[in-house]
């Protein structure tokens, strides 16, 4: 079991190593909103966005989205 130190502290609700690899999106919103916005959330992945984890904390739902650099690097470099 992880240690409680390793845990991503809830303003930044990820390992930082993500950070070193891809940019990242938190999202957070109600669990009511959330099902709400599956058109958002296809949109996210129609961008080229992937949806690297869920969470809920309290009456808190967050989503992380990601993209590698090296799909960003590509994406620049198809416009």
């Amino acid at each position: 079991m992880p240690d409680r130190a390793d845990a991503p502290a809830p303003d930044h609700p990820y390992p930082e190593q993500w950070d070193e690899v891809a940019e990242v999106r938190v999202f957070r919103t109600t669990v009511p909103k959330w099902t709400n916005l599956i058109a958002w959330r296809a949109e996210m992945r129609r961008k080229g966005w992937k949806l690297l984890k869920v969470a809920t904390e309290s009456e808190e739902m967050i989503g992380v989205f990601g993209r590698t650099r090296t799909e960003l690097t590509q994406r620049e470099g198809g416009r």
